[in-house]
């Protein structure tokens, strides 16, 4: 078994970089490489517009090769233009980039069930400040 996962995260240090909060504001992709069940690669790609509308950054990951997104927040329509565009996604996925991966292809990746609830709490005290 062969794919690409894109995973968003707020720097340049692939594999040991962690998952970013919003899949939405992350500056970085790291796109890893699994063959059978293990790492076989990763590229830092940097995300190529500092704004973007609904469908770009779906749009980018597919024009990446990415076919699973593991993310930990994500918004309905982001999660909805996957599915349009066969792209499984997981959410509720935190941690080092490299841990979150071998958890998935191992079958044992542990989610936040209250991710969303996490960041609605967020948004709420970002707008009370």
């Amino acid at each position: 078994m062969e794919m690409r996962i894109a995973v968003p995260t707020e720097d340049e240090g692939g594999l040991e970089s962690t998952v970013s909060g919003h899949f939405g504001r992350a500056r970085y992709f790291v796109f890893v490489n699994v063959e059978g069940n293990e790492i076989k690669g990763a590229e830092v790609v940097e995300v190529p517009f500092k704004e973007h509308e609904p469908g770009d950054l779906p749009n980018f990951i597919k024009a990446h090769g990415g076919e699973v997104v593991l993310a930990y927040g994500m918004g309905g329509k982001a999660i909805s233009y996957f599915k349009e565009s066969g792209i499984e996604v997981v959410t509720g996925a935190y941690g080092r980039v490299r841990d979150v991966v071998e958890a998935f292809i191992h079958q044992v990746l542990e989610i936040d069930p209250y991710w969303r609830e996490k960041i609605e709490r967020e948004k709420t005290e970002e707008h009370a400040r």
